[in-house]
């Protein structure tokens, strides 16, 4: 489970920019990194219920990270930083269906560096681990804006499938009680068709929602994928 210390809850206000927020905390108006440079503008609407998390370092810019947002019924987490942190304990207690003997972040295989390495046995594969924001009606989708670097990722596991390498792209859902995943066709037409060639040619597609309040967050439960 992550964790976070220090976390006050508050209003937001606005974002100026894609790293800083707005947000009214203890009754005053305070700058808080956000931690995610998507444009998550149906989360960051002007009033939402946020939850920030201070840092006693006077090295750093702001003294707040913004974490995590309310949108409507859910909590939803808004740390890019922490699905890769949440993926790998869940590799690590059996989430992908078995449980690895050897797990190393940052790994790299061609021209790509991939989240996770592991190894099981005989058994040596990647992992790509993408978060994921952008709900509507209980959906989840990815990405909310086009990614190059998340296609040439795609294209790299297919290549290290064919080599014979076990691949995964594994979709973080940073929110609970999602009914589906699927590719973003409408906002990256490019990456939904990468990943529907790469689940024909070995790469594993696995998604998982995330149990979340405004001081955690962990991986739950598997959730349909439909490509």
């Amino acid at each position: 489970m992550i964790e976070y210390p220090n976390m006050v809850q508050g209003r937001f206000l606005a974002r100026p920019n894609r790293f800083v927020a707005h947000v009214e905390l203890n009754g005053k108006t305070e700058i808080c990194h956000v931690k995610n440079t998507g444009r998550c503008r149906e989360l960051l609407q002007p009033g939402a219920a946020v939850w920030c998390q201070h840092h006693d370092d006077p090295g750093r810019k702001t003294a707040w990270s913004l974490i995590t947002v309310q949108k409507g019924n859910r909590l939803v987490n808004m740390d890019s930083q922490v699905p890769n942190r949440a993926a790998r304990e869940y590799l690590e207690r059996g989430g992908l269906g078995f449980v690895p003997e050897f797990v190393k972040p940052e790994r790299t295989f061609d021209q790509s560096r991939f989240d996770l390495y592991y190894e099981a046995g005989d058994r040596k594969g990647f992992v790509e681990v993408k978060g994921v924001t952008l709900e509507e009606d209980g959906v989840a989708r990815f990405p909310d804006a086009p990614t190059e670097r998340g296609c040439k990722h795609l294209r790299e596991l297919q290549a290290a499938a064919a080599q014979g390498y076990e691949a995964w792209v594994l979709f973080v859902i940073q929110m609970p009680d999602i009914r589906w995943f699927g590719p973003n066709d409408p906002r990256d037409p490019a990456f939904g068709e990468a990943l529907r060639q790469a689940a024909r040619n070995g790469v594993q597609v696995r998604a998982v929602s995330c149990q979340v309040t405004p001081f955690t967050m962990e991986i739950d439960v598997p959730v349909e994928v439909r490509l």
